[in-house]
């Protein structure tokens, strides 16, 4: 590998104000056209998480930027948290065009904006993400049972009907009846990559009411198969969510914030914002620092 790509350790969707263990980790790569792929998925293994590295946009495109997502096991089209850590290091890097307050990111999974959005607590950087689809399970009674096999529950334990969504990548929606529920569950890891296969998802995100009125939720993400049993943070889960809770009911496409907290079981708190944009999309927020 050779390549001046300089590398950052961030914490994106940390609790603001904590010092200990927060948000999800991310290494970001500056200036990375130089790496192959190989070199790419090497720096997510060697990290343990996901990564994202930048590069120079499509020449004669009209991005300013190009981003790709490594997980230790392979690529990703789409990463929310690294995402949002990536324009934020840019920013603070003094590389975000001084004059402008939106930016165009190409990815795999399609273009991303990123805008500054001026708030009480300073300038805040949000990223977009298109119309979430929500459909049911291929066989919804049989993948139920599994799914609530896998999970160590039974299915008198859910507050609703699974459902699969994405805004990016499929999610597996699993509504439960209480936050202490979301908290207290104990996979069957060694089984979720086939179910999740069959039933066309890239992971299962538990999630409970906590305060609807404050639209505040409980969630945990257990991936299919990406070399880590569970994420502390999942942006792209948490958009997929928003629009699973506008198919229930549980909230409006209204400019109210959606507050899901995740982490808490892996001692790890985190906590994500997803507003309704008010066509068809969504923006996803929360607060980025560096590691300690």
């Amino acid at each position: 590998m050779t390549s001046n790509a300089p590398f950052h350790v961030l914490h994106v969707f940390a609790v603001p104000g904590t010092t200990g263990p927060s948000g999800n980790p991310t290494t970001i790569g500056i200036h990375a056209d130089a790496l192959s792929s190989e070199d790419m998925r090497a720096i997510a293994a060697r990290s343990g998480h996901e990564s994202g590295f930048v590069s120079a946009p499509p020449a004669g495109s009209e991005f300013d930027f190009a981003l790709r997502f490594f997980v230790p096991n392979h690529e990703m089209e789409m990463c929310g948290h690294a995402t949002l850590g990536a324009l934020w290091l840019l920013r603070e890097l003094g590389l975000w065009p001084a004059t402008r307050r939106s930016v165009a990111v190409s990815t795999k999974s399609g273009p991303v904006t990123g805008r500054l959005v001026e708030g009480d607590k300073g300038a805040r950087i949000e990223i977009s993400q298109p119309k979430g689809h929500v459909v049911a399970l291929p066989d919804p009674d049989t993948h139920t049972t599994r799914i609530a096999s896998v999970l160590g529950i039974s299915p008198g334990d859910l507050a609703g009907p699974i459902r699969n969504a994405a805004t990016s990548r499929v999610k597996t929606l699993v509504p439960l009846k209480s936050e202490d529920a979301v908290n207290a569950l104990r996979p069957d890891f060694a089984r979720m990559e086939a179910l999740c296969e069959d039933i066309g998802s890239t992971g299962l995100y538990p999630y409970a009411a906590v305060d609807l009125e404050k639209r505040i939720f409980e969630a945990r993400q257990f991936p299919k198969a990406v070399g880590y049993p569970e994420d502390a943070a999942t942006g792209i889960a948490a958009s997929a969510l928003a629009f699973g809770l506008l198919e229930a009911s549980l909230v409006t496409a209204d400019e109210r914030p959606i507050h899901v907290r995740q982490g808490r079981a892996m001692g790890q708190p985190s906590q994500i914002e997803v507003t309704f944009d008010g066509t068809n999309g969504c923006w996803l927020t929360g607060h980025v620092r560096r590691e300690a």
